[in-house]
């Protein structure tokens, strides 16, 4: 571990021991007084606190006071790392090198996230930390949820004096094996209420049809004509009640967007702005994929930290990744990682005030 100085919150909710490991919260801070959260509890982003239009702090990342809540909410995602796989896997299984490999059906008869463990529910060991950035790191050993070979993944969170939050992953691998990260914070740029008028666009000509599973059907579609054009920026409700048998599929938006973009070029990938609080958010991706989720499912189970219930559609989420079910698709971007090479991620999400 490298010397550097620690800083946490010695808040007693997220002091626990998890199969022999200490969780604790860490705060991140800016010169311009934005503030974050981390726990190595999944390695998650806990919230963050971004100025609105009056200059009020409002908190724009959803998320709950106790590591409890976290392991027992069946919403198991809020801020986490996301891994071996983010998204899905269809049927729980791939091939690689003629070798069939058999995962966690956690989500029906598919894989979500990494199965029922995953990144999630791991604690990681914080590598180094200061006022600015925490890394982290987990060992992911061969065989876990069905994947093949060790493997050694690292996260870092930037919080910068440009009000960016920057999540950076590096993995490496002994065996020849799949890996998607990505982070999936929840996010309501007024704080609480519903997200519905939330301006949304994304930077993205076409889209993956999925079927009744959310699985992607394997075909590239256009979003010209369709609710799932947001080229320009649209409210989040504008067409999502629309009679299009997608939506009926997701009951709203959880579909992964084709980026416009070079590969492995950070570019942008989406803007949303609360309509409230007129805080502006954006983000760049080295990924070629974006899941938006409109927060469909959320059911009123918990208590977020801002006192609001997690209802449905007070959240939404934009996670970049590669694209679900690509271990299964030939003609999608290839998540495979191979013994000697890194596998690297970059997503930027970028925060300010659009008066």
């Amino acid at each position: 571990m490298q010397e550097s100085p620690i800083v946490f919150e010695k808040k007693k909710s997220f002091q626990k021991t998890i199969n022999g490991k200490q969780t604790n919260l860490f705060r991140l801070q800016n010169k311009n007084n934005f503030q974050a959260h981390i726990s190595n509890y999944g390695a998650r982003w806990i919230n963050m606190y971004v100025p609105d239009k009056m200059g009020k702090l409002t908190n724009v990342v959803a998320g709950f006071d106790a590591i409890e809540t976290y392991q027992t909410s069946s919403t198991a995602y809020y801020g986490a790392t996301i891994g071996r796989y983010a998204n899905r896997i269809a049927d729980g299984v791939f091939t690689l090198q003629n070798q069939e490999y058999i995962l966690d059906k956690n989500n029906g008869n598919n894989h979500l996230h990494g199965g029922n463990k995953g990144f999630h529910n791991t604690v990681w060991d914080v590598e180094s930390i200061n006022k600015n950035s925490i890394s982290l790191k987990y060992l992911s050993p061969d065989g876990e949820e069905g994947y093949p070979g060790n493997l050694e993944v690292f996260v870092r969170y930037t919080l910068t004096d440009d009000n960016e939050m920057i999540i950076e992953f590096t993995a490496t691998t002994d065996q020849l094996t799949v890996i998607n990260l990505t982070n999936h914070a929840y996010f309501n740029l007024n704080g609480g209420g519903n997200i519905n008028d939330h301006i949304l666009s994304i930077n993205a000509d076409n889209y993956t049809p999925i079927n009744k599973h959310l699985i992607p059907i394997g075909s590239i579609a256009t979003v010209s004509n369709t609710p799932f054009d947001f080229r320009q920026s649209t409210k989040i409700s504008e067409h999502i009640n629309d009679d299009d048998f997608q939506l009926k599929y997701g009951n709203g938006y959880d579909h992964n967007f084709i980026l416009n973009k070079k590969n492995n070029e950070l570019a942008l990938a989406a803007s949303v702005k609360g309509d409230l609080s007129k805080i502006k958010m954006d983000v760049f991706t080295t990924e070629p994929g974006l899941q938006f989720y409109s927060g469909n499912f959320m059911d009123g189970e918990n208590v977020l930290t801002n006192g609001y219930t997690d209802d449905r559609r007070t959240a939404f989420c934009l996670e970049t990744q590669h694209f679900p079910d690509s271990p299964n698709k030939e003609n999608f971007p290839s998540a495979i990682l191979i013994p000697g090479d890194t596998y690297q991620s970059s997503t930027v999400f970028r925060f300010s005030n659009d008066q």
